[in-house]
């Protein structure tokens, strides 16, 4: 949540949307505060968030918050040592030696120079703000190196972040777009294939706690020849424990009712069939029709309404039959949740079906419900680059830093003349 925020808030930056994007950067704030002290340290997400926080208070011109400004700016100073490494040995390692943090140094030097400036410390203005030119300067990239790379066939924007990370090296330049270029291809890849897993894991239904079927479990059970299935709604009714399920699949008499109570499904009408309790129910007696005999009970979370519900389901089953059409088998695991009651004694038992799911819940001590709306609004902020964050165009960087040495330079002349 605190890199969806900030990176909502980076959005917000570029946008200028200075007060606006602080709200956000707070909020982030907050965030990263509830993470574990030692990951932080080793990742410089939060020095990153102090450095734009100050930066939007220079955008917006607040000299009233000089003093918490380098308070903030210590802080992001001490972050960005202990995750990149005592003269950012560790992040060139990391980098294979590219030199992407360049701008948000002349950022960082840029405003701690600014703030010494406004404490009256000329000389560690002087000093902050001549060291920020230098690393501007190497940012600079020169037209030749860009319109080499654009006539290989790479995008502008591109081979200008690829020259500034790598010193204006061609070759390293090119290394580093082709690299870029296969990460790009296998996010999209990934991307396909974690659509197409939640695709397939929305088929199985719901577990009786109301969480989604554990896919890696699934992978294993079908790994050691279990129906996918079969296997799915084993761990489905388990609530997702691997054992149990597995204690069901291998059971001749438990797997063999099972079976029969996913056929029964299949082919039960749509207002009937469902993955709760009554679904759980209307299965033992088709399951028992299928096998001769009454099989053992199928330790199915789901089926805790009583002799009374099973009985009704029973008997509205026999007269759907005849009325609805049979539900699609790649529908099944929805069916629950798409299901229309068409009768008042459906009605009364989805209604318990409701209290019994909210009891449970409430025996669990869920958690809030997830705003998922703007969790995927938050998301869709996120681009999946990691070398994005370094991209910092330091255009208004150079002109602030020219502004501040004219007025140091003006003010030592100021001071030499009287």
């Amino acid at each position: 949540m605190a890199l969806m925020l900030h990176q909502k808030a980076k959005v917000l930056i570029k946008k200028n949307m200075y007060k606006e994007a602080l709200d956000v950067l707070m909020m982030s704030e907050e965030a990263f505060a509830l993470c574990d002290n030692k990951l932080i340290e080793r990742v410089d997400n939060v020095p990153m968030l102090q450095l734009d926080i100050v930066w939007c208070y220079f955008m917006l011109r607040d000299v009233s918050r000089l003093e918490v400004a380098g308070a903030r700016l210590n802080k992001a100073r001490v972050g960005f040592e202990l995750s990149h490494g005592k003269d950012s040995t560790r992040f060139r390692l990391l980098q294979a030696a590219r030199h992407a943090d360049l701008a948000l140094y002349v950022r960082l030097e840029l405003l701690e120079g600014v703030v010494a400036y406004y404490n009256g410390n000329t000389e560690k203005a002087r000093g902050s703000l001549s060291s920020a030119q230098s690393k501007y300067m190497q940012l600079q990239v020169p037209d030749e190196a860009i319109a080499m790379l654009t006539d290989m066939g790479y995008d502008a924007r591109a081979s200008k972040r690829a020259l500034k990370m790598t010193g204006y090296d061609i070759q390293s330049s090119v290394d580093l777009l082709c690299e870029e270029r296969e990460k790009k291809i296998r996010r999209r890849e990934q991307d396909i294939e974690t659509q197409r897993e939640i695709m397939e894991q929305r088929r199985y239904g719901k577990t009786p706690m109301n969480k989604a079927v554990d896919m890696q479990k699934l992978k294993g059970l079908t790994t050691i020849g279990f129906e996918k299935y079969l296997a799915a709604e084993a761990l489905r009714i388990n609530e997702n424990d691997a054992e149990k399920a597995l204690d069901l699949l291998t059971n001749p008499e438990l797997n063999c009712a099972l079976q029969s109570k996913i056929q029964s499904r299949r082919k039960r009408p749509l207002h009937v069939l469902g993955a709760g309790p009554l679904g759980a129910g209307a299965a033992a007696p088709l399951a028992a029709a299928a096998a001769g005999n009454a099989p053992p009970q199928i330790p199915d979370l789901n089926a805790a309404e009583g002799d009374n519900q099973e009985q009704l389901a029973n008997n509205e089953e026999e007269a759907a039959n005849n009325e609805a059409e049979a539900l699609p088998n790649d529908a099944e695991a929805g069916a629950n949740e798409e299901a229309v009651n068409q009768d008042q004694d459906m009605g009364d038992e989805a209604e318990e079906e409701d209290l019994i799911e909210e009891e449970a819940g409430a025996s669990h001590a869920q958690g809030p419900v997830r705003d998922v709306a703007m969790e995927n609004e938050l998301a869709n902020e996120l681009t999946g680059d990691a070398l994005d964050d370094y991209d910092i165009d330091v255009a208004n960087e150079g002109q602030a830093i020219a502004e501040y040495l004219s007025l140091l330079e003006s003010a030592a002349a100021a001071a030499s003349s009287s």
